[in-house]
């Protein structure tokens, strides 16, 4: 191991508890042990993710919250007395390891809780309400400190809890600890004075407009947390751990609307002052530790930081508080192991708490102790897999069912919390296998191919492995999507996989007779409708390293067009964006952190946006645009289009000819490694 990273593995207590190591991996809604938005039960799949990571030396290990109210059915967690004893039964297993279990509850969403469109409907339609009440109560399950609009549907209001209601949640607190602690479990964390969560909404003054006892002054904001652990303490004694999730500044200007590193604003929510008295009256009330980062739902890129963010982005904060309390504090969120293990040395926090490392690689901490830092497939901040709520205007969470009931899934790793699908299993029959195109797509086939047992073979046309993810990851801010590419360069060369560049195939008929697996990707979509389009440079150009003007008209303000113009203004070039649709990055797949920080990065650097815009012409120093049959002229040195892709296979899918990717069908990064995976899997 590196001298500089002993620090991370150095024992600490919390409370009585001794920790064997530094490495907290901290709580990811679809990690959990009892389930996760169904009946409750002892989960086996929540189990092995956990174990695993135990194996591989995480110190402190928190799974997936659990609501002691299930949210569906309205079960109370301490209901089910069995799966406690599953968990019992499991728990010496776990404890073999050396690692140390907190089980993290949770009070639940309130205004957060990620309403769909489906919801909307029953919401609308009071018979369909009714009948859906016993499954979804939707007026509970938002219920908040006060009536607040829900942060991702405008017509789904929160009303305020009632005093019993939150009597009830105190007392299901103490019940489902004392289970745990009987199950064998080391401790709690208690979820969440974080994230603009339930109890987090009791704190937040912008929220919270109770006239009760829960509302009001700085105590009655911070009774309800303090209740809690003052009952869990009394169940379960003085000697049981108790972690709070705590967001150190909330960095909100109000609803719907985050604050941005660096960015001069009123605090709408808990400021550094109030967080320091928090903290203590926190630690009075009996919280042994507290679990750091910072933000709300309304600023959801500071608990969810996208490739976007700054590195160790909650850092500075959470070691300022630190400084005034006298409890182990553990920072979390983009941390650099590094940086963390430098901090910890210096006594300046207590633990660095991970969470998406694990899912894209359970090993991670191993191969860094063991100084195989080469071999750890990189979380690249996409949320593509894990967290995958997208949001834009008009429209409440936009994602899959299956997403929405499967979190903690990994775009790069397509076995994470999935092995039930995603499994290698050796071939009885080895076979060539040709692999035609060498991006993320062809090396992952060839990758699975090759663990499999079989003989994958990659022709690549250009000179180097990567196809598109080259100028995809091109980007200065993406420094962890160029780690990714080294990490399956690395692959294909640790595995010995044959690999023949500067090789362009015209026909497959030369491999007639053989497997073979088409990953040739796609094709720009050219705007041929467009006067001048000609003159446009196109996504993939441009960040292959063609030159621009200073001005520069973006056309199509999805993803890709606003990553694009997010780094053209970190250039100190001007972009300018036009973007058909009402709202900008109105895709599904893409996590709110991600849209939100663009969305609200751009506002606050006045980047022109163009909405319900449609290119006419491009001209030598303008485009010719049209907006509610308006026509109007931007003037510009450089037009960039990003009007997306159309897939481009050599041949068409048949019996022994595949097709992986983008070649298949246009997605993200999680559909062509989940696809490639699957596909290889079926050879």
């Amino acid at each position: 191991m590196k001298q500089e990273l002993e620090p991370l593995f150095t024992p600490w207590k919390i409370g009585s508890c001794e920790i064997k190591n530094r490495i907290v991996l901290t709580s990811m809604g679809g990690t959990n042990l009892l389930g996760w938005m169904e009946k409750h039960h002892f989960d086996k799949a929540g189990a092995d993710f956990i174990l695993e990571a135990a194996k591989n030396n995480a110190g402190l290990i928190l799974p997936g919250c659990q609501p002691v109210r299930n949210p569906m059915f309205g079960e109370w967690l301490y209901e089910n007395e069995k799966m406690y004893d599953d968990l019992a039964e499991w728990m010496p297993e776990f404890h073999k390891t050396g690692a140390k279990l907190f089980v993290q509850l949770t009070a639940g969403f309130g205004r957060s809780f990620t309403v769909s469109s489906m919801m909307e409907k029953l919401y609308r339609n009071p018979a369909l309400r009714k009948i859906a009440k016993p499954v979804m109560d939707l007026d509970r399950i938002c219920a908040s400190a006060s009536p607040a609009p829900n942060r991702w549907s405008d017509v789904i209001p929160s009303r305020e809890m009632t005093r019993e209601e939150i009597h009830e949640y105190v007392d299901a607190f103490a019940r489902c600890a004392a289970l745990l602690k009987k199950a064998g479990v080391d401790g709690v964390e208690i979820h969440a004075v974080h994230e603009g969560y339930l109890l987090d909404q009791f704190t937040l003054k912008y929220v919270n407009h109770r006239t009760d006892e829960y509302g009001g002054s700085f105590e009655n904001r911070y009774r309800f947390p303090a209740e809690i652990v003052r009952a869990v303490k009394e169940a379960c004694g003085e000697d049981f751990p108790v972690s709070l999730r705590y967001s150190v500044v909330s960095k909100t200007k109000g609803f719907r609307k985050g604050a941005l590193p660096g960015e001069t604003y009123t605090e709408a929510g808990r400021d550094m002052e109030e967080s320091i008295l928090a903290a203590r009256f926190l630690k009075e009330a009996g919280y042994d530790m507290l679990n750091c980062d910072n933000g709300t739902y309304d600023a959801w890129y500071w608990a969810h930081p996208p490739v976007y963010m700054p590195e160790n982005c909650n850092l500075e904060d959470v070691e300022y508080l630190r400084q005034n309390v006298d409890i182990p504090v553990v920072c979390a969120g983009r941390l650099d192991p590094y940086k963390a293990a430098e901090e910890i040395g210096q006594g300046r926090i207590e633990g660095a708490g991970f969470a998406r490392p694990f899912l894209a690689d359970t090993q991670w901490v191993t191969k860094l102790m063991e100084g195989r830092e080469a071999d750890i497939r990189p979380c690249i901040l996409c949320h593509n897999g894990c967290f995958n709520m997208a949001h834009y205007k008009g429209v409440p969470n936009d994602q899959d069912l299956y997403d929405s009931l499967h979190l903690a899934r990994c775009a790069v790793n397509a076995e994470t919390m999935q092995k039930e699908k995603h499994f290698i299993r050796k071939t009885k029959h080895p076979k060539k296998v040709i692999i035609i195109g060498g991006g993320i797509g062809g090396m992952e086939t060839a990758r699975v191919l090759k663990l499999r047992g079989h003989e994958p073979v990659i022709y690549e046309q250009s000179g180097v492995l990567g196809g598109t993810f080259i100028p995809a990851s091109a980007e200065s801010y993406k420094g962890k999507l160029r780690d990714l590419l080294e990490w399956y360069r690395r692959q294909m060369r640790e595995l010995d996989i044959e690999v023949h560049l500067n090789e362009r195939i015209g026909s497959i008929d030369e491999f007639k007779g053989q497997e073979i697996v088409v990953a040739t990707g796609a094709v720009p979509r050219l705007l041929r409708n467009v006067q001048g389009y000609e003159k446009m440079i196109e996504a993939c150009d441009y960040l292959n390293g063609k030159q621009t003007g200073d001005r520069v008209a973006v056309i199509g303000g999805g993803l890709t067009g606003c990553e694009i113009a997010y780094e053209l203004a970190l250039q100190s070039h001007h972009p300018i964006i036009i973007e058909m649709k009402d709202d900008l990055i109105s895709q599904k797949g893409v996590c709110m952190a991600n849209s939100s920080y663009l969305r609200e990065w751009f506002e606050l650097h006045e980047i022109p946006v163009y909405l319900e815009t449609t290119l006419k012409e491009v001209k030598n120093d303008m485009i010719v645009c049209v907006k509610n049959g308006e026509e109007f002229t931007v003037s510009c040195d450089s037009v960039i289009s990003c009007a997306g892709y159309l897939p481009s296979p050599l041949s068409k899918p048949s019996q022994h000819i595949h097709t992986v990717g983008d070649c298949r069908s246009v997605g993200n990064l999680r559909t062509v490694i989940w696809n490639a995976y699957e596909t290889a899997m079926k050879i």
